[in-house]
């Protein structure tokens, strides 16, 4: 059977992005800072015992009893006695019923004559690799080659993220210059892969790129500017304690606002870019500044809409501390000067920036990109 030129470039895209992501598998591991002599088992609570638990108004203190069996590892089947402490911290604690299926942890050197089980959580993987695979299967039913590609760029950014920015961010690199190469290189990846190597994916990666480094130069800016520490970022100032070298957190905090938003501008400069592809296919003719024009007008309709998105992202993400806020009547104004709305204010304002200047870059790139006349005779599909 013959594979056809096209997707013979896919198949290649494909085993190339996939290759990558085996390297970085094969990465060495992050030195913990202890070694890890904990299981972590999936169980199914039989009963509970609730008798050693206060309730205190809304929360709940104590220690809850439980009857277990393990459902995975060397114990599997067998029935242990486990405890869950609770420590009136809502986000934290979990109370278990009969039936739940939980994540079991005891000691490596534990026998089941003197295992001691600690419930730590619910079990969660099932319905997370469900999700997983229904997302996969619509991705790739909708998108078809698009799909399976954009999937396959989903995992690598994943890996980027795991291998790559935290262990040399924890190791002692410059968090602003690891998060900066990172994303240009998952930008690289996720361009070139959807695009193939043509005009559309190079005039997407060097918007995107223009875009990304102008918003973290002024995330920098901004970050010093307005005294964001950093320490806003869930468990920061438990990391500073853990790790052996010293963190800037103010710098991971400037880098992650980039992080944060760089897959909004991967979204406009591709976007931004495919539109003058469409407009030069179709009118050869029309001179760079026409097709600058072009992507501007298309750069107007969708920036408008992309700085809303991040907007109500970052809203949602801190919802509840704005209603207590209201709940407290304070002036609007003066919440700026909290810490934590004035990180998520330039988390949202510096995203929103770099949209707004990545979409004029991209499409003056765009437009003497694809300036240049192009041979679209019946015969020959340019790979533009």
């Amino acid at each position: 059977m013959t594979i056809s030129a096209p997707n013979r470039r896919n198949l290649a895209g494909l085993l190339a992005i996939a290759i990558c992501s085996v390297l970085l598998l094969c990465l060495p591991s992050y030195q913990y800072l202890k070694s890890q002599t904990a299981l972590r088992e999936k169980a199914k609570v039989l009963s509970v015992d609730n008798s050693l638990l206060t309730t205190l108004g809304l929360v709940k203190f104590g220690s809850q009893q439980l009857e277990v069996r393990m459902l995975g590892g060397p114990f599997k089947g067998q029935v242990f006695r486990a405890v869950n402490e609770l420590r009136g911290q809502l986000e934290l604690d979990k109370t278990f019923r009969p039936g739940d299926v939980i994540v079991a942890v005891r000691q490596e050197a534990d026998t089941p004559d003197n295992a001691v089980i600690v419930a730590q959580d619910y079990w969660r993987i099932g319905w997370t690799m469900l999700l997983f695979g229904i997302f996969c299967v619509l991705l790739c039913l909708f998108g078809g080659w698009i799909g399976a590609k954009a999937l396959f760029s989903f995992v690598f950014s994943c890996l980027v993220i795991w291998k790559l920015v935290m262990p040399l961010t924890l190791a002692g690199w410059p968090p602003v210059l690891v998060i900066f190469v990172s994303v240009v290189i998952v930008t690289a990846v996720i361009m070139f892969l959807v695009a193939g190597w043509s005009r559309c994916g190079l005039t997407a990666f060097a918007g995107a790129t223009a875009g990304i480094l102008a918003g973290l130069l002024t995330s920098e800016f901004f970050t010093w500017m307005m005294d964001i520490n950093g320490a806003t970022m869930p468990y920061a100032q438990a990391l500073l304690y853990a790790v052996k070298v010293p963190l800037r957190l103010e710098k991971i905090f400037a880098g992650a606002v980039i992080l944060a938003s760089s897959g909004a501008v991967m979204d406009l400069a591709m976007d931004i870019s495919s539109g003058i592809r469409e407009v030069a296919l179709h009118n050869p003719q029309l001179t760079a500044e026409q097709l600058v024009r072009s992507g501007l007008r298309m750069g107007r309709n969708v920036v408008g809409t992309m700085t809303t998105t991040l907007l109500l992202a970052y809203a949602g993400g801190y919802l509840t501390l704005l209603m207590m806020f209201m709940l407290e009547g304070l002036n609007p104004w003066y919440l700026l000067n909290n810490p934590l709305v004035a990180a998520e204010a330039v988390k949202t304002l510096v995203g929103s920036f770099t949209l707004v200047l990545v979409a004029p870059l991209t499409a003056l790139i765009g437009g003497h990109v694809f300036a240049k006349k192009l041979d679209i005779s019946p015969q020959k599909s340019p790979n533009i």
